[in-house]
This record gives structure tokens, sequence and C-alpha cells, in this order.
């Protein structure tokens, strides 16, 4: 049997896999995934990349342009309605105009939001992982794994026979159901299996119905069926997806192909409309969460750790930063920046945000419900879009201001800078070019200084970094870089002299709001505490 050895063992090929891959490898940390599909998803299946994972993957050299290169400015265009067919005269618009709503995200990051499909965004993933040296397997599947006071020992199998793989950590994110996550015992809760439904893509010219490459969804209810229409997905494509019981005895093999030609033409409305089927897969919609992220040595990540429905699109978004946060702690303890126990970070700050961001999604599931069936369901986030820049974190990863209110959510139009927050977007100029405060984020660690007293939070960062092994880089505003109008101060929440220390992520894990006795020794002991170490 064939033996590999590698720091991190991947388990799924999804979002969430494949971002944790990418990041993992531009860090040089070896990494094996094993996916038991054939390959990335040929369904364009989630729609968009919200800004915040854009600010993660954007790290990567050359990613956000060829995200942006697919499909950007969803905003510009989304519209969605209920109505019986695409060629009803009288559509309930649910959403008409999201442009102010996503407005305000230019002044609070310089990321992009991207409109691309799910099957886009994992071929990019996929081929710049890659490119980085992941080994990716596809057609591969985990068939046991075990744990031990050192690391996991797991046996993986494709055409090729079995291999054993000795990894020190596994991320799991091998989707709702997860296997491992049920071989572990970990318990879930939530609403559970909310219904089916068959995805089916399709090429049909709609050019008479809806504008070419136009971000459109359209909830269907009609006496054949209920569902959503996607047109125009970017994939050259169409996908109708329709409900159906499986408790009244329905399943996937009623989807033949003829039925699927005749759903998209009631779902058109063109009765003799020419329908070329590309492909058809049968998924749950469900609300299951997590009872907790970490088993041992073994992180659950993307579905596996939260499933939600896809009404507010943020799942997908959701599982890219869950890769993304794993690579960059994975990557600290691996290298001996972080103690063991700083992983228990991961579980403290990402449980609370799945939760809400699935509870989100549900509520909105709700509101396209009739009244009565919504009994239950939780109220839908007041600003969903503030919510995406404004997620807070509170773990042992974040020293937080004496006088912090625990808070979960903050407005990211009006940034405090408080530890646990995200570190705010601030102009900037450096030798004549513009940029943001954002594009000195995703490395290490990074010591913002003001510019009064500046030199002496630097030095103490250059001696810390040394001391500690730690990679920090080290930024005096005023003298690295020209704060362009001057927000540094309000925005991060210091006064003349103070510091801001920022981790990989981009969040802030402690400030000092003016000068300190000893730069160093403050800097040190706010290191140490918030490495585990």
């Amino acid at each position: 049997m064939t033996y590999h050895r590698v720091p991190v063992l991947i388990v799924g090929g999804g979002y969430a896999g494949l971002s944790a891959a990418l990041l993992l490898a531009w860090r040089d940390i070896p990494v094996m995934l094993v996916e038991r599909r054939p390959g990335t998803s040929l369904q364009p299946k989630a729609f968009g990349v919200n800004h915040r994972a854009v600010e993660l993957l954007r790290s990567v050299p050359g990613v956000e342009q060829e995200l942006c290169d697919i499909w950007a400015g969803i905003g510009d265009n989304l519209r969605i309605a209920i109505a019986s067919a695409l060629d009803d005269p009288d559509p309930q618009m649910i959403v008409s105009d999201e442009r102010e709503e996503f407005a305000f995200m230019a002044e609070a990051t310089p990321a992009a939001l991207v409109g691309a499909p799910q099957a886009e965004v994992e071929r990019i993933l996929r081929e710049r992982a890659e490119d980085l040296g992941a080994d990716l397997r596809f057609s591969t599947e985990l068939v046991a794994l075990h744990q031990d006071g050192a690391g996991v020992t797991a046996t993986v199998r494709s055409g090729d026979g079995p291999v054993t793989v000795r990894a020190d950590y596994v991320v799991a994110a091998d989707g709702y159901r997860s296997p491992l996550r049920r071989s572990l015992g970990i318990p879930v809760t939530g609403k559970g299996e909310l219904g089916r439904m068959c995805s089916i893509m399709f090429d049909a010219d709609l050019s008479g119905l809806v504008r070419e490459r136009e971000v459109t969804l359209w909830y269907l209810r009609n006496d054949a069926m209920t569902g959503v229409i996607l047109t125009g997905t970017g994939v050259g494509a169409h996908v109708l997806a329709v409900n159906y019981d499986t408790g009244a005895g329905r399943s996937e093999a009623d989807f033949t192909p003829e039925r699927c030609v005749e759903l998209a033409r009631v779902a058109t409305g063109v009765p003799d409309l020419a329908v070329k089927l590309l492909d058809r897969t049968s998924f749950a919609m469900a609300h299951v969460l997590a009872g907790r992220y970490r088993e041992g040595r073994v992180f659950l990540a993307g579905d596996a750790a939260h499933t939600m429905p896809p009404t507010g699109g943020q799942g997908g978004s959701l599982a890219l930063q869950d890769g993304a946060d794993l690579a960059w702690r994975l990557w600290l303890v691996i290298t001996g920046q972080a103690g063991p126990d700083f992983l228990d970070s991961y579980d403290a700050e990402r449980r609370p945000i799945g939760v809400m961001t699935a509870d989100a999604q549900l509520a909105n599931l709700g509101m396209r419900m009739p009244p009565a069936a919504r009994v239950g369901y939780p109220e839908p986030l007041g600003d969903p879009q503030g919510a995406v820049l404004g997620a807070r974190y509170h773990s042992t990863a974040v020293i937080e201001d004496p006088d912090d209110d625990g808070s979960l959510l903050e407005d990211p139009r009006h940034p405090t800078g408080r530890p646990g927050s995200r570190a705010p977007h601030v102009p900037l100029t450096w030798e004549g070019r513009p940029m943001s405060t954002i594009d000195l984020f995703g490395g290490g660690f990074v010591l913002l200084a003001d510019g009064e007293g500046g030199q002496s939070w630097s030095d103490a960062g250059r001696l810390v970094s040394r001391r500690l092994g730690v990679a920090l880089s080290r930024v005096v505003l005023g003298h690295d870089a020209v704060d362009v109008k001057g927000e540094w101060r309000s925005r991060y929440g210091v006064g003349a002299g103070g510091a801001v220390l920022v981790r990989p992520d981009g969040y802030v894990a402690w400030r000092a709001t003016g000068p300190a006795p000893d730069p160093a020794t403050a800097l040190e002991s706010a290191l140490r505490r918030v490495l585990s170490r």
C-alpha cells in the first residue's frame, strides 16, 4: 500500500476544501485533497462571492482578477421575483434594484463583489491550487480515519487502489451529510432537511424573455411545479430547480430527460421551446448546524459545519471563508508560530457566524412562504449586507477592549477598529501608488502604528518578531504609507502614538490606543496571548 505524509489532509473538493488547499499551498504547506467526485462542479450551483470572501482570496496574486473576469457587478442588475413562469405579465418583485444596498461597500472595501457561478469559481481555485503544488485527487474517497496523540492516519481509495495518508490535521469539507462528522459523533441541530430539489441545467434561447447574462432569480409557482429558475448563469446555460416531495413517493428517477424538457417549457411559458438538456442532479435543501467544529485534529468546514437554504446567497461565501480561516490558523501552528491550543479559536469564532448566517437564510426562506408556514422561523437580519463585513469574533485569539459589549455584529459603515472586528479599509498611498489598508493583510501579522512615535512601535515589532519567530510586518502611517483622507485614527479607534495588531485574516487582534511605556513588552505579551504561547 502506498504511503504519503502531509501536514494537512482535506476531505472534500467544494468551496471550503478548495479554498483551504489554495491558501495552504500559497503558504508553502504541503496539502493533499481527496474528493470522490470526478472533478469540480459542472452545475453553476451557488452564485456570487461576497466582498469578505474575495478579501480573503485576493491575497493570492491574480485570483481576484480571474474571478472578476468571469462576471462582476452582480449588484447592478439583480432582480428577484415570484411568478407563474418567465412570461408572467405581472410578477411579484421581491428585489428590483439592490444598487443602493451594495453602494456603501465601495467605501468599506477595495474588494469586488463577484457574480460568478460556483462551477467557474471552483475551476479557478483548483487550477491555482495545483499551480502552487497542492496534491488534488479526484475520484478518490476516504474509507477510514484514525486519530492518535500525534496525528491522523487515513486510508483513501481511488481506481489505483488504497493509499495510506499520515497527516497532522484533517479538514472535513465533505458536505451536508458529512460521513466524517457522523463518524466523529458530532451532534447537529437545526430544522433538518426542508425538502429536495432536482436541478436541471439546460440550454435554450430566452432572448425574448430575459436580457443576456442578467442575474435573475425567479421563484415559480404554478400547477405543474414549484421551484426557482436562474437565467443567464454565466456558463452558457440556464438552471431550473424543481421541488419534489419524497414523502409522496417522488424521487430523482421521476425526472426523465423528457420530463425535464417539459418542465423547462412550463417554467419559461414557451410550450414549443427548443431545449437542450445539459445536466441534472438532485440535492437537499436543509438547515443543519454542527454542535462543534473541532474533534481532536479534525475540523469541519463548509456544509459539513453549516448547511443552509440558498435564500440569501451567503452559503458559498461562508464556505470559502471557512477554508481560508482554517488555512492561516493551521499554517501558524504547523510552522510553530502558534501553540496547538490556538486552533480552538476556530470553533469559538466561526461557529457563531455560521449559526447567524444559516438562521438568516432560513428566515429569508420563511419570508417567501405563506404566513402560516413561517411559524418557528427566525426573523431576517435587519442589515444583511452589513453583516458581510460587520461580523465580530470573540476568542482567545482576540484581546478585547475592557469595555467590549460582546456584540456579534457592528455596522461596517461606521467601523470601530475594536479587537475582534474586521480591520477597516483606509485609503493609502505607498511610494505614490494608491492602495488600501486591506492590501496589507493576508500574509502574516501586521502592526499598524501611528506616525507620532510610530518608530518605537516599529522597532518593537522587529524585535518581537525575531524573538518569537512570528511573521510580522510593520507599517507606520504617515511615514511608510500616507493616510490619504486622514481616517486612520478615527476608523481604528486610536490616538496619537497608538498601534493596532492585525491578524493574517484581516481582523484586529489587539490595540494600544496611545503610546506604551515599553512597546516591545506590550506587543510581545499581546502576541503570546493571541497565539496561545
